[in-house]
């Protein structure tokens, strides 16, 4: 068993470091070909494209609003209404081709047989969609 000391040219000693100059020379080179090549390969035929707007294909019916005060008066869209005339105005509108939707706005305190008139005479003149409009509640509760 013999220890080496000095520093003989005839010793293979392994080098324990990596060379990284030609990696980065390499790297430095496909750098450059794909700056070069990529203009190249996106150029494309300059054309001037048609202008298009996109148009509606079904238009929404405007929808309507019923409300109804605690002492049981209907109003058609802020217009004041007895039940005869409601009836038949909700059967014009209901032949509409797309039928408007019915919007139902009745007092804190009305009672429920007023908004149930308002209801049966949807059902009667064929209203598809009859939806309520509430208030949500405050933030704080």
């Amino acid at each position: 068993m013999a220890m080496s000391v000095g520093g003989d040219g005839d010793e293979d000693e392994v080098i324990s470091a990596i060379n990284t100059t030609p990696l980065v020379d390499v790297m430095l080179v496909l750098l450059i070909i794909f700056l070069i090549t990529i203009p190249v390969v996106t150029h494309t035929v300059p054309l001037q494209l048609p202008k298009e707007t996109v148009m509606p294909l079904q238009t929404t019916p405007k929808s309507i609003e019923i409300a109804v005060n605690r002492d049981g008066d209907f109003f058609w869209n802020e217009q004041h209404v007895d039940a005869p005339t409601l009836l038949t105005r909700l059967k014009t509108v209901s032949v509409q081709l797309p039928q408007p939707e019915v919007h139902v706005r009745g007092d804190q305190s009305t009672r429920y047989e007023f908004i149930g008139r308002v209801i049966t005479a949807c059902e009667r003149a064929g209203i598809a969609k009859v939806s309520f409009i509430t208030e949500p509640p405050a933030r704080g509760g």
